[in-house]
């Protein structure tokens, strides 16, 4: 028998549209009644509406919520392109829980055709903070001589976490770390995140290390046929460079998003997951919206709840969503006729066998439900 955990509270975040649509999936696999996981939800509503009501209040409060419980999963939402309306709520919720590191993995679904030989999944994990975002920036002289000046700034605890965090995640894939700044041209600023990877390459000899400047790691990404990658990168770098690569792989559709924070001895403190995809106005209403990547999401936050059947259900729902899209069980953006909601329920179907057949092997399944 599985050993009973302790509850868990998840902090759900609602979203907007087709992503709130979809959260509600997201939620319906992972619910105790499926997975065993005795998790009790803490929802906020962050829509548009909701936010500018409560002058974002909502978001703050979300993020006292994950600061106090660990983990949480946010729908996407919208930004309003106003300036003084309610802005980013993932701005508001990266600084209220001080998240310092974001990973964002792609990979090849099958039947969707990628870029080139693309084919291993590509984590990129980047700085969450600093660099060119929040930056002090101001302009100087008239006319032809105006010059526009930025004063952007990295810390070395940042650059540590990203690199740390970029060995662990090869380690789990049997990755190789890959990339690095642009740190001939700048030895200064950038050199202080290439000491960090340099330093980790040196603590992790088990784990390859290829360093390679930007832009010849862009160039080597579209030309990769090789194993699993993940891609250390800076904060803007990262920004442009994860949606590149979720871009190789012909879909966003297989990719999750997460936000990590840590406490003083650099463990994580919070982990928020998230779909990379917007809201989808037009699909609204239609039940035509793929809940793959939401789905995912789910499953990347569980195995930060550190328990063993967490781990096991994480494992489970990523291999059943997958096979699921393996054996044409898609959405239309797929290529398939199934709606969202029959989409979700192959995956809960698939998920319930999966645990149950992993619970009846016991120890004898070495390696199936790590």
């Amino acid at each position: 028998m599985i050993a009973a955990m302790a509850p868990r509270t998840l902090v759900v975040m609602e979203g907007d549209q087709t992503g709130q649509e979809l959260g509600e999936e997201a939620l319906r696999v992972i619910d105790p009644s499926v997975t065993g996981l005795p998790l009790e939800l803490e929802r906020y509503d962050l829509s548009l509406e909701n936010r500018r009501a409560t002058e974002n209040r909502v978001v703050h409060d979300a993020a006292a919520a994950m600061r106090r419980h660990g983990i949480g999963l946010k729908s996407a939402t919208v930004t309003p392109d106003e300036a003084g309306d309610v802005g980013s709520p993932n701005a508001i919720l990266r600084e209220a829980i001080d998240g310092r590191v974001i990973i964002r993995t792609g990979r090849r679904l099958p039947g969707v055709r990628p870029v080139g030989g693309i084919h291993a999944p590509i984590s990129v994990v980047r700085m969450a903070v600093d660099d060119a975002y929040g930056a002090k920036e101001h302009r100087e002289g008239e006319g032809d001589t105006e010059t526009a000046w930025r004063l952007e700034h990295i810390s070395r605890r940042t650059a540590r976490k990203v690199a740390q965090v970029a060995f662990e995640q090869a380690r789990k894939m049997g990755a190789t770390v890959m990339g690095g700044p642009k740190w001939t041209v700048s030895p200064i600023y950038e050199g202080m995140f290439k000491e960090e990877l340099d330093a980790c390459a040196e603590q992790n000899p088990d784990v390859r290390y290829r360093p390679l400047l930007i832009d010849a790691l862009l160039a080597a990404l579209i030309d990769h046929t090789g194993d699993a990658l993940v891609v250390p990168t800076l904060n803007r770098d990262g920004d442009l460079v994860s949606d590149m690569v979720l871009q190789l792989f012909g879909s966003i559709a297989g990719s999750e998003s997460l936000l990590l924070s840590f406490r003083d001895d650099l463990r994580p403190a919070v982990a928020m997951a998230e779909a990379p995809h917007g809201t989808a106005p037009t699909l609204e209403g239609k039940n035509v919206a793929n809940p793959l990547a939401m789905i995912l999401a789910a499953a990347s936050v569980l195995p930060y709840i550190e328990d063993a059947h967490a781990q096991r259900v994480s494992r489970a729902i990523y291999e059943a969503a997958l096979e699921a899209v393996a054996e044409d069980v898609r959405t239309a953006d797929l290529g398939g006729q199934h709606g969202t909601d029959e989409f979700t329920g192959e995956v809960i179907k698939r998920v319930r066998a999966k645990l149950d057949v992993w619970e009846s092997l016991g120890s004898s399944g070495v390696g199936v439900a790590r």
